[in-house]
This record gives C-alpha cells, structure tokens and sequence, in this order.
C-alpha cells in the first residue's frame, strides 16, 4: 500500500513492477511507468485507460497470461507471486462453492482455452462460482473475436480495480 507521492518517487523499473502487478502486458505496463509523476489518481487512470486502448490482440494476450484460471490460484504461485493474493481476494466467492461447481468450472475453462486459445478471463469480484459458470458457459458460442473483445474488456476492469488496490 502506497500514496500517489510514493508512486511517483519510485523508479521508472520499480513503477513498472507495481503495474505490472496490475496487468501483465508489458507494452500497458512499461508505458504506464514512463508516464510519471502522476497529478491525481484518476490521471493514473485516466492514462493506464488511454495506454489500454492502445493495445491490441498480443498485448491482450500476455495480459491474460497473469492469471490464474478460475478456480486455480494456485497456479500462479511460481510467476506472478504478487498477483496471486490480489487474485485469490477477486474469486473468494469461488474458493467456497462445492467440488461439483468447481469441476463444472474447470471443464469449462479446458472448454474454453481450448476453443479460443487463452483461458476464461472475466470481473470475478463479487460473483459466485454459479455466476461465473454461467457467465462462462454464455461466451462459450461466442466467436472468437468477439470472445477476445470481451476478455480485454473484463481485464481492463481487473486492471483499474487492482490500480486502485495499490493505493487501499
């Protein structure tokens, strides 16, 4: 937990590793660090926005890759050790549903990477596991694009939420 103040007086390398904590794209997050010293928050977030809006389908990609599939913490342990707490914290609903909804999930996450390439990402803050199931088993027909559209819109979320989780 830090100010604004604080933030601003790291350096750029150290700016860039808070915000990668936010989001794992390196383009998002370096630029994001270069970007200094910030005025306000919201002009953090208003430049980590203009910086999203200005990647494309790899930097989403290498995003996605800084999480966890839902249901599996765990799996982050080893490359992202900071995201992994931030990450337990945003499916805490999950971690308390049953083993039989907990494998639903999980079949539908090996459905999905399998179908589009990149595991189910979506705002887990706040929904149980029967929501995120059934939010999952809705994108499922998606197309592809279209598919990629939505997941870079719910990480863009994840991301202005963990900004802020800097700062809490």
């Amino acid at each position: 937990m830090m100010n604004l103040e604080q933030l601003n007086q790291l350096t750029e390398a150290e700016r860039a590793l808070k915000f990668e904590q936010c989001c794992a794209a390196t383009k998002w997050y370096k630029s994001l660090a270069q970007s200094a010293p910030f005025r306000s928050v919201d002009a953090l977030l208003q430049q980590a926005d203009a910086i999203w809006a200005s990647c494309g389908q790899k930097d989403y990609l290498e995003a996605f890759l800084g999480h966890p599939k839902i249901g599996d913490v765990d799996s982050l342990a080893q490359k992202f050790r900071a995201t992994k707490k931030w990450a337990g914290n945003e499916q805490e609903l999950v971690q308390d549903a049953s083993l039989e909804l907990i494998s639903k999930l999980a079949q539908g996450n090996t459905d999905y990477e399998n179908k589009f390439g990149f595991i189910f990402i979506v705002f887990a803050t706040g929904k149980t596991a029967q929501q995120m199931l059934d939010l999952l088993c809705a994108r499922l027909p998606n197309p592809p694009d279209r598919e990629l559209e939505i997941a870079a819109a719910e990480q863009h979320k994840i991301t202005r939420l963990r900004i802020q989780k800097l700062f809490a």
